[in-house]
């Protein structure tokens, strides 16, 4: 499975890397599957993967058959500047798995504090990704990039452009420890199910104006997996193994973390600091 994983994420860098450069815009055209992969030395399964990703973050749209609407065409474009020079700070060095809790913690927080509060606000975005998480024909790799996809769409749907650049660069650290602690789990099937039952419940927190509920529930998700996972101590996110841009490819796999069981303990070492005037509620049940 990793090498399988390692494969579209090469696809994925690849046109990520030529929309980034201006390469590639929207309109254009991707190259056909055969040509993508005899390029890139992957097989078209690897492309067909890395193309419905694509598809399902919202930067290609594709079609069957023959003519000028057939294939995948691009139709929006990754955030750059702020994003790009934190994923390359990302391949340079990596960030410890704590710091990397703990900035999501505080980020993702106020997130949906101000998300809460916002009468206007517009949540179509996300709960069409839960949509998406909820196949059964899902791969490990396809649900993670699919998790990290809403937890960026809702720091997109609270409008707050610094926080949204700085969690789309961290999505390749996210990335990395989230399928790291994904053979530690015990059981992959159970654990995503409860995953897309918490996204569910911190949407539902926050379509009811229910601030200190959703950072409760947003916290105990991120902290739940980091424990579960027994991930405290990890310290390279960025694996020492792959090569810079291989690691900043990993952007498009944003985690999918989540709160554990009952039973589970606390985030064995994870700070769990609240934003700028996030009350520390209890924690929910």
């Amino acid at each position: 499975m990793t090498e399988e994983r390692r494969a579209w994420q090469q696809v994925l860098e690849h046109i990520e890397s030529d929309l980034l450069q201006g390469r590639l815009r929207p309109g254009d055209r991707l190259p056909g599957e055969r040509a993508l992969a005899s390029d890139l030395g992957v097989g078209r399964s690897s492309v067909r993967e890395a193309f419905r990703v694509l598809e399902v973050l919202g930067l290609i749209r594709t079609a069957s058959g023959s003519g000028p609407t057939a294939g995948a065409i691009i139709v929006a474009l990754p955030t750059g500047g702020m994003t790009a020079l934190m994923r390359l700070q990302v391949a340079a060095n990596g960030f410890a798995v704590q710091d990397v809790v703990a900035t999501r913690l505080v980020l993702e927080t106020a997130v949906v504090h101000d998300l809460a509060g916002d009468g206007q606000r517009n949540l179509a975005r996300p709960v069409e990704l839960l949509d998406a998480m909820e196949s059964r024909q899902l791969s490990e790799a396809e649900f993670l990039a699919l998790d990290a996809q809403f937890h960026l769409s809702l720091a997109e749907a609270a409008g707050n452009q610094v926080i949204t650049a700085t969690m789309a660069g961290l999505r390749g650290s996210i990335e990395n420890y989230v399928l790291a602690g994904v053979p530690n789990l015990p059981s992959w099937a159970e654990t995503s199910e409860r995953l897309a039952v918490e996204h569910r419940h911190i949407v539902a927190a926050i379509e009811e104006g229910d601030a200190a509920s959703a950072r409760t529930l947003v916290r105990d998700h991120i902290t739940g997996y980091y424990a579960e996972t027994g991930l405290a101590g990890r310290t390279p996110v960025a694996r020492p193994d792959e090569d810079a841009s291989a690691r900043a490819s990993a952007s498009h796999g944003d985690h999918a973390t989540a709160a554990a069981p009952a039973s589970a303990p606390a985030a064995a070492s994870a700070p769990e600091p609240d934003p700028v005037g996030a009350s520390t509620a209890p924690a929910a049940s």
